[in-house]
C-alpha cells in the first residue's frame, strides 16, 4: 500500500479545500510550479506565498508531515518520478488532434494517480462489506449519478440487491429504510455535495455501513464515511463535465465489482448466466413478434 503522504502533490490537492487562506497561498505556489518549489528554502517559499515561515510549517503539519523537511523530501520524490504534463489544458484554437492528445494524457494521469492513492486495505474492507450486504445503495448526482447507475447494473448482474439513486429526495427516502448489514456507497468528487452528504448521514443513522468515493481527503464525506476510497484530484477542461473524475470513479467501481464477484465466483457466474439466458429469451420473443 502506498501512503497518500508519499504523493505530495495529490495530497495537497486533496486537502486544499480544508486549508486556511494563508495555507492555500502556500499550496498555490507549490502546485503552480512543483519542480521549482522543491528547491525553495522555507523562507523562500514563505516569501513567494506572502506568509510567515511559521505558516509554512503549519501547512506541512496540517497535511500530516512532521515538518518542512519531510514534506520537501516527499515532494522531491514525487516530481522526480512523475513527468510533467506536457500537453496541459485544452485551449481555444486547439485542433482535434491536440484536443485528443491533451484529454487522453490528462485521463491517463488521473487513472495512474488513483491507482497510487487508492488504499488497498480500504478496498478490501469495502469488498467484504459489499459481498455480504443485504442491500446496496449507490448515491450520486450529476456525473457521479451516471457512475451510480453503472454500479447498479454491474452489481445487479451478479445477483446482489443493488440500486442507484440520483434524485436527492429519493436518496433520503430510501436511505432511511436501510438496516445494519446494508451498504450505502456515496459518490462525490468534491466530497461536499450537500445532497450526498445528507444521504450518507441518513444511511449511517439507519445502521448501514457507508462508503465514500471522493477525491478530497479533508471533505465532509471523507470524514464521516466508515470507509474512504480516494480517487485522483485531477480535473481537466470543462470541470462541470467531470471528465477525469468520472473515469476514476468508474474504475474504482470496476475494482469493487470484480473483487466482489470473485468472493463467490461460482455464484456470480451462475447469476450472470441466468441474466444472459433471460435476456436472450426476451430478444428471441421480440424477434418473433416482428416476424
Amino acid at each position: 500500500m502506498v501512503s497518500q503522504l508519499t504523493n505530495a502533490l495529490l495530497h495537497i490537492r486533496g486537502a486544499y479545500p480544508t486549508l486556511r487562506p494563508a495555507e492555500k497561498r502556500v499550496a498555490q505556489v507549490i502546485l503552480g510550479d512543483p519542480r521549482e518549489a522543491v528547491h525553495y528554502s522555507i523562507t523562500e517559499l514563505a516569501k513567494k506565498a506572502e506568509v510567515s515561515d511559521a505558516t509554512v510549517v503549519k501547512f506541512c503539519k496540517r497535511l500530516g508531515y512532521k515538518g518542512y523537511q519531510e514534506f520537501k523530501i516527499m515532494l522531491a520524490q514525487d516530481v522526480a518520478v512523475k513527468p510533467a504534463l506536457i500537453h496541459g489544458e485544452v485551449e481555444p484554437g486547439n485542433d482535434v488532434h491536440t484536443i485528443k492528445e491533451k484529454i487522453f494524457q490528462a485521463n491517463i494521469s488521473a487513472l495512474q494517480e488513483t491507482a497510487q492513492v487508492l488504499d488497498s486495505q480500504a478496498l478490501e474492507q469495502a469488498v467484504q462489506a459489499l459481498a455480504s450486504a443485504g442491500e446496496i445503495h449507490f448515491y450520486g448526482v450529476g456525473a457521479s449519478g451516471i457512475v451510480a447507475l453503472d454500479a447498479e447494473q454491474k452489481f445487479a448482474r451478479i445477483g446482489l440487491r443493488a440500486s442507484a439513486f440520483r434524485d436527492p429526495h429519493l436518496q433520503i427516502a430510501r436511505a432511511v429504510h436501510l438496516r445494519p448489514g446494508d451498504v450505502a456507497v456515496c459518490l462525490s468528487f468534491s466530497g461536499e455535495t450537500e445532497e450526498i452528504v445528507e444521504a450518507l448521514r441518513t444511511a449511517k443513522q439507519a445502521g448501514a455501513l457507508t462508503i465514500a468515493i471522493t477525491s478530497h481527503s479533508g471533505s465532509t464525506l471523507a470524514r464521516e464515511a466508515d470507509i474512504l476510497l480516494l480517487t485522483s484530484t485531477q480535473q481537466n477542461l470543462f470541470k462541470s463535465a467531470a471528465i477525469a473524475s468520472r473515469l476514476t470513479q468508474l474504475s474504482t467501481v470496476d475494482v469493487l465489482f470484480i473483487a466482489v464477484a470473485l468472493v463467490d465466483h461460482p455464484r456470480a457466474q451462475e447469476a450472470i448466466a441466468r441474466t444472459q439466458e433471460i435476456l436472450a429469451q426476451r430478444r428471441q420473443e421480440r424477434l418473433k413478434g416482428l416476424s
